[in-house]
């Protein structure tokens, strides 16, 4: 019966990773992004350059709004 039980447990493991979603993190140094990492889990998948076209992309997505304004404010001025 061990041996079923422990095949059991090794068929939930892949079955939980895939389940995990794709997040992106930003490395910053001096406040600019140098690379942003895509992870899946705790596992790291790839590291993408943010001057790409993906990485402008992704950088543009996640962007918050509050920076439009003062941009918008300080053109005006």
């Amino acid at each position: 019966m061990s041996e079923n039980e422990s095949a059991s447990t090794d068929t939930q493991t892949p079955a939980a990773s895939e389940n995990e979603e794709i997040t992106y993190q930003a490395v910053e140094k001096d406040g600019v992004v140098t690379a942003i990492w895509e992870m899946k889990g705790r596992k790291h998948l790839r590291t993408i350059d943010p001057r790409s076209r993906q990485g402008r992309e992704i950088l543009n997505l996640y962007t918050t709004e509050e920076e439009q304004p003062a941009v918008s404010e300080a053109a005006t001025s």
